[in-house]
């Protein structure tokens, strides 16, 4: 009866540790190689479209509650691109971005609101030359699924309309009313899913074979799976495991 006992106890705590786990939520890490950070802007009577090149960002994501959601992300402004050197070198000047002293343009969420079966708004501080202001992004979840190699990946649509002298990017005089204010933002976003570390269970071919006592093996088990409860635990708090890479 004792064993039996014992035996059910190690099922129940077994039990618990996997469902605090399985509970957990998810960090993704954005995959800028196939992610996109697009902008337009008028030009008398036209728009110009142009992107940046070089960003980064992690999205925090509560599968059970996708309102307890968060995202972070920067971008190089250095990285501009409109697809003409002369332009984006101007860009880059004091009369724009001023990317010498303003070298990012960075956003962190403060509360995500549901909007539809997969849209929200999420609310954050965006900070553009210097200024930070509050924003929301209309943002669309193209859902979950795996990818090559095993990847679990998410999939993510934004957009916003910001109005570029709230944030000090006057441009030059001369231009006048033939640049317009207003300045489309479109994001598209594939995101890796952070895998927490593991340890191998195979045994090293340089070892001999394991002559450790079964109650030595069952109280090892359990270390490691509260070990990977712990990680997936500090992906809700958006910061890495010691172990991760």
């Amino acid at each position: 009866m004792k064993l039996t006992s014992k035996i059910l106890a190690l099922a129940g705590m077994s039990a618990g540790i996997i469902s605090v786990a399985s509970a957990a939520v998810e960090t993704y890490t954005i995959d800028p190689v196939h992610s996109s950070v697009s902008f337009a802007v008028r030009h008398f009577l036209t728009k110009v479209p142009g992107r940046f090149t070089q960003f980064s960002g992690v999205i925090v994501v509560d599968r059970d509650n996708l309102e307890n959601s968060t995202v972070s992300a920067v971008i190089d402004v250095g990285s501009v691109s409109t697809a003409n050197e002369k332009r984006d070198a101007h860009l880059r000047t004091p009369d724009f971005f001023d990317a010498a002293q303003f070298a990012t343009i960075t956003f962190r969420s403060t509360s995500w609101k549901k909007t539809g079966d997969t849209t929200f708004d999420v609310a954050g501080d965006l900070s553009i030359h210097g200024v930070t202001k509050p924003v929301v992004l209309k943002v669309d979840l193209l859902g979950f699924g795996p990818g090559m190699m095993g990847a679990q990946l998410s999939g993510w649509d934004a957009s916003v309309t910001l109005d570029r002298q709230d944030f000090g990017v006057k441009g030059p005089a001369m231009l006048g009313t033939a640049l317009g204010n207003e300045v489309g933002v479109s994001i598209n976003i594939e995101a890796d899913l952070k895998k927490c570390a593991r340890r191998s269970s195979r045994p090293s071919s340089r070892t001999r074979p394991s002559t450790t006592s079964p109650g030595t093996r069952r109280a090892r088990w359990r270390s490691s799976a509260a070990r990977q409860a712990r990680c997936r635990i500090r992906s809700r708090r958006g910061t890495p495991s010691r172990r991760s890479t």
